[in-house]
């Protein structure tokens, strides 16, 4: 598969927080993000198996996989696998717009799943569906922009409740927290307002 980079780092984003952990980007995405801070990986890249996927994981425990788009990927269905009979935790980020009826269901298989607010431009893309795939451990991923984005995201969430973990962030992943923070308490979400942790300690930067 198109790999874009493999790094370790510190989990910066949901419920896995601060734990450190290889990444495996990979290379390509079917969306277009108006705020997107990854557009470094809609092309290049090199061709990696499984087999060296995993060796470059190494013995770290917990494994993200993200893009782009992992679930764009043909082999993504089996780098999951592989990952979770090694005994590793992984955290698979996918866009909400590709189907993950394949993703393993496991319990060592964490999905977090973005769903894309007006700001992004990407909102009909989604794929509504795959809320069905979201359990008590997966994570639902909202990244707002303002009050529009927030009450998407609201009637959303009433019109299609879930078991997975509610998270909100601010585009951006540091600015307006206090106004998001404030937005969730009142409206009653039972949902974490969660910053980019990786930003806050090293900025704008990649392979982080």
């Amino acid at each position: 598969m198109r790999i874009c980079e493999c790094f370790r780092s510190i989990q910066g984003e949901g419920l896995m927080m601060g734990m450190p952990t290889v990444f495996v980007r990979t290379v390509g995405c079917n969306l277009s993000c108006s705020w997107c801070d990854t557009r470094y990986s809609m092309e290049g890249g090199v061709d990696m198996s499984v087999d060296e996927i995993l060796a470059e994981v190494g013995e770290t425990k917990h494994v993200c996989v993200t893009g782009g788009e992992p679930m764009l990927q043909p082999e993504m269905p089996d780098l999951l696998r592989t990952l979770i009979s090694n005994g590793k935790h992984v955290v698979l980020e996918t866009n909400g717009s590709v189907d993950l009826s394949e993703v393993p269901l496991d319990p060592s298989m964490l999905i977090s799943m973005d769903i894309k607010c007006p700001s992004s431009g990407m909102t009909d893309r989604m794929l509504l569906e795959n809320l069905g795939c979201l359990s008590e451990k997966d994570q639902l991923k909202f990244i707002v922009a303002d009050d529009a984005d927030f009450d998407f995201a609201v009637r959303l969430l009433q019109d299609n409740p879930v078991k997975a973990n509610l998270i909100f962030g601010p585009v951006g992943g540091t600015v307006h927290l206090e106004w998001l923070v404030g937005r969730v308490l009142e409206s009653g979400l039972d949902a974490r307002v969660l910053p980019q942790l990786h930003k806050i300690i090293w900025g704008d930067r990649r392979s982080v």
